[in-house]
């Protein structure tokens, strides 16, 4: 009944998932959780193709989500409040 799972195709999909989540979500932390779990199985079962679009969403989570945190400090700092 159960078919075998391509892990190989899951680790691609999570890498094109880590992109857009780095966009998406707030922070870019869905782009980072997708990005690393994606990457760990790239790399577990060799798949260089996904491995470079998981690099790329989890560089781009982290840049996302060190602008949030530069901006939640400042607006902190500027008006003595959370800014949320």
């Amino acid at each position: 009944m159960a078919d075998k799972i391509n892990y190989a195709s899951v680790s691609y999909v999570l890498g094109i998932l880590s992109i857009v989540l780095s966009f998406v979500t707030s922070w870019g932390l869905g782009g980072l959780i997708t990005g690393i779990i994606g990457l760990m199985h790239a790399n577990k079962y060799k798949v260089e193709r996904a491995k470079k679009l998981n690099i790329i969403g989890i560089i781009i989570g982290a840049i996302f989500f060190i602008v949030s945190m530069i901006l939640v400090v400042y607006s902190i700092n500027s008006s003595g409040r959370f800014p949320i």
